[in-house]
């Protein structure tokens, strides 16, 4: 017993020698040849890389075109080769506020990535931009930020979404019969045989279509005339069976009403209740805006703009599909339909800011 003891005792004591006689190892290397860094860098930055620079729009550049192409010169890697890292893109507004992000971009070729911004911009105001690089979860440093002027919007449609401030003396529409600029203002309807006209590409289910209104009193001619209207194709706007009609009437004065027919339903105004008197003025703005959108229609009116008092808001639901009109046609004003001049467009009328989508209608469509 004594001596197996002994013998263990002795067997620690030469592994504890052993283990004392070695070296401390070294440390093990860096690998300098990773893309990452190994914790975030003063400015966040995980990954081995230069910021990009900004080639354009730069230095307060306004572009001509709506669609602004955002130009960087790619970053590059400081210790690696063969990384192929993708692009972030961020818009900023006057007050730094982000508006727009690109989410990944893939890198583009010789040296230098572009990328389109997919938003609309509100015209004539400055943003600032910046780009960073991109390996999965790992981002490089931001580059400096550039600025530009957005590029003053002159109206677009673009599938089943329409814009059009015409405050320019411009229109994307067709204005057909007595019509006119007021500069700076918008267009005017002078009579109940003037209207402007719009196809959308792709039919809009939901969504809505708003106007600012100004020029308009509640005495106008006609007893169901029209201040904006949409329907199937070119049939007759009083007979068209997908039709949406906002009327502001002159006879009575004053009279608000509406209709809406769908794939499977129809809602409209019905007795005083819903067909309310409202003492426009011609000095004022208004703010008229129709929804449809799960499966209710709804028109809203404000005096002085869109952030104006509340002066009209009625809306019905509907029931089975949805609204569903192949081509969709958009009218300021109306064409004239088998009750004559009566129902056509709002006499004197001057409509700006035209916004139709399934998307909110935007800050830069509410001057």
């Amino acid at each position: 017993m004594t001596r197996i003891t002994a013998c263990i005792a002795a067997l620690g004591l030469a592994a504890t020698a052993a283990a004392c006689s070695k070296s401390p190892q070294a440390p093990a290397s860096t690998n300098t040849s990773s893309p990452t860094a190994a914790s975030a860098n003063a400015d966040g930055s995980t990954l081995k890389a230069t910021p990009p620079t900004p080639q354009s729009p730069i230095n307060g550049q306004q572009p001509e075109s709506l669609d602004i192409v955002l130009m960087i010169s790619n970053a590059a890697a400081k210790y690696v080769n063969g990384v192929s890292p993708t692009y972030r893109f961020q818009v900023f507004n006057s007050a730094g506020t982000l508006a727009y992000d690109s989410g990944n971009v893939a890198a583009g070729g010789a040296g230098v990535t572009a990328h389109t911004v997919n938003a609309e911009l509100e015209g004539d105001r400055p943003y600032t931009w910046q780009a960073r690089a991109e390996v999965g979860n790992d981002v490089g440093p931001w580059s400096a930020r550039a600025n530009f002027v957005a590029p003053a919007s002159t109206g677009y449609i673009r599938g089943n979404e329409l814009y059009d401030p015409l405050v320019n003396g411009r229109t994307v529409g067709q204005l057909i019969g007595d019509v006119s600029w007021v500069p700076g203002v918008g267009i005017k309807l002078n009579s109940q045989l003037g209207y402007v006209q719009y196809q959308l590409p792709q039919t809009l289910e939901e969504g809505e279509f708003s106007i600012l209104v100004t020029g308009m009193p509640a005495n106008t001619k006609g007893g169901k005339t029209k201040l904006f209207a949409m329907g199937q194709g070119y049939d007759d706007i009083v007979t068209n069976d997908r039709r949406m009609t906002v009327e502001k009437r002159g006879d009575p004065p004053g009279i608000i009403a509406w209709r809406f027919i769908t794939h499977d339903d129809q809602v409209d105004t019905e007795g005083s209740s819903e067909r309310l008197f409202y003492n426009f003025q011609e000095n004022q703005t208004y703010f008229w805006q129709a929804t449809w959108r799960s499966n209710r229609f709804n028109l809203l009116i404000k005096e002085g703009g869109v952030d104006g008092r509340t002066v009209y808001n009625i809306g019905k639901n509907f029931k089975g599909r949805s609204y569903d009109p192949a081509p969709h046609v958009i009218y300021l004003g109306s064409p004239i339909g088998r009750s004559g001049e009566d129902g056509a467009s709002v006499d004197r009328a001057i409509i700006r800011q035209v916004w139709v989508s399934g998307r909110p209608r935007p800050g830069f469509a509410n001057r």
